[in-house]
């Protein structure tokens, strides 16, 4: 892997994703494809390989043509969000638009000549299960729209990618942190309000999650590109859920030891 393509270069595993290609000696170039006028472009690393590429995720059709190269991997990481729990008329027809942006991801990928398409999905394609550990052969039972979507998304991707002579790597992710997280996620609102010393207030918190730190699945995604031939399904996670009640303890620990 000496070229590579990241959609949502910018995200917290985009970042991360492209810290661990800057190890590499390898690596001669990266296209990180921005948001045109994005106020994150600073998160982007100083680099002479890194190209910044503003391309909105409408615009993916279009993408090979601002892309002068040919190319390896193409990661595709970009998924437009809507209001997390809404699942009103309107909001279904703005998330199934995210199908067409797979798609389209994929079609250039094809198009820049790379070997490989990579894509982010998510734990929400196996919807509510009581198992102990997931794996690619568990079956996908998703209950909301979210995994509807990234089920048709992941499969859909994996079929063209196919006819168009490339590999198709599908990453299940369960659930990730990090500096770049969202300011309003569960984990961030947490540190924010107990630095402050503000009272928290939870439900009784005792489902599962499996955690897994932003530069971790950023490197997760790197080796993929880097070592895995062929076209599989993996879950990106620790492997090891825990109630979130006990994350929540861990993190009023380390804050009350002086640690935020």
């Amino acid at each position: 892997m000496e070229r590579a393509v990241i959609t949502g270069a910018t995200s917290m595993i985009g970042i991360s994703l492209i810290k661990a290609m800057l190890n590499d000696s390898e690596m001669k170039r990266i296209y990180a494809v921005i948001k045109p006028g994005t106020e994150k472009r600073n998160r982007i690393p100083e680099d002479r390989r890194i190209i910044c590429v503003e391309c909105d995720t409408k615009e993916y059709g279009q993408l090979s043509s601002k892309i002068d190269d040919k190319c390896d991997v193409f990661y595709h990481l970009a998924w437009p969000r809507t209001a997390t729990y809404q699942e009103s008329y309107e909001d279904m027809l703005i998330k199934s638009l995210n199908i067409q942006t797979v798609l389209e991801a994929v079609k250039t990928a094809a198009d820049l000549k790379c070997r490989m398409f990579i894509g982010a999905g998510s734990q929400s394609e196996y919807g509510v299960q009581d198992v102990q550990r997931f794996s690619p052969d568990t079956p996908c039972r998703p209950v909301r729209v979210d995994g509807i979507l990234h089920l048709a998304a992941g499969e859909m991707a994996s079929i063209l990618a196919k006819s168009l002579g490339m590999n198709c790597v599908w990453m299940r992710i369960f659930s990730v942190y990090g500096i770049y997280d969202r300011s309003n996620s569960m984990i961030m609102t947490t540190i924010r309000k107990l630095i402050k010393g503000e009272r928290c207030a939870f439900t009784p918190a005792e489902q599962k999650w499996d955690y897994l730190f932003e530069d971790d699945i950023g490197r997760a995604f790197y080796l993929v590109g880097k070592k895995v031939c062929g076209s599989h399904i993996y879950c990106v996670g620790k492997g090891e859920a825990i109630p979130l009640k006990d994350y929540i303890y861990t993190i009023s620990d380390v804050i009350a030891c002086g640690g935020g």
